[in-house]
């Protein structure tokens, strides 16, 4: 793997892992304020507040369980190789800007150059997926050169 992708492969990790602590941060929160709760002589409010706590834990707990899907597929394309093609894992560099395929992290800088960690299964991802060096595509009312695939 190219210096420039592991650093990028670095970031995106770090995004996911401080996007698990937030998460379970609130889950602990929300799991903290359910418990702490105690039941007064109005029995409705008492209710009303559980049940959102729950609501809370329910949400936080598929965004978690979402994220760790997220850091799996990360952790799949570590060591991808450049191929003749761009695939998941691979950092394709266009006219418009350079896509790092990986996990949707949005903008991430380099040494003041911007890179876009984006999906597979993201709109510009789908265009992306299978390009090979030189081919052209149209997104968003833009025309786009592959120029490089690392």
């Amino acid at each position: 793997m190219s210096a420039l992708k592991s650093k990028l492969y670095q970031l995106c990790l770090t995004f996911i892992q401080n996007r698990i602590e937030n998460i379970e941060y609130s889950l602990q929160q929300a799991r903290q304020a359910s418990n702490d709760d105690t039941k007064s002589s109005a029995g409705d409010k008492y209710e009303t507040t559980r049940e959102m706590m729950q609501q809370e834990m329910d949400r936080n707990n598929k965004l978690l369980y979402e994220a760790g899907q997220q850091k799996i597929a990360l952790q799949q394309i570590e060591n991808v190789e450049a191929g003749k093609v761009i695939k998941n894992g691979s950092l394709a560099l266009t006219s418009e800007g350079n896509f790092y395929i990986s996990i949707s992290a949005g903008e991430l800088n380099i040494d003041g150059q911007k890179f876009f960690a984006v999906s597979q299964a993201s709109p510009i991802g789908k265009f992306l997926i299978g390009k090979a060096t030189g081919e052209s595509f149209k997104f968003n009312g833009k025309d786009y050169l592959v120029k490089e695939i690392l």
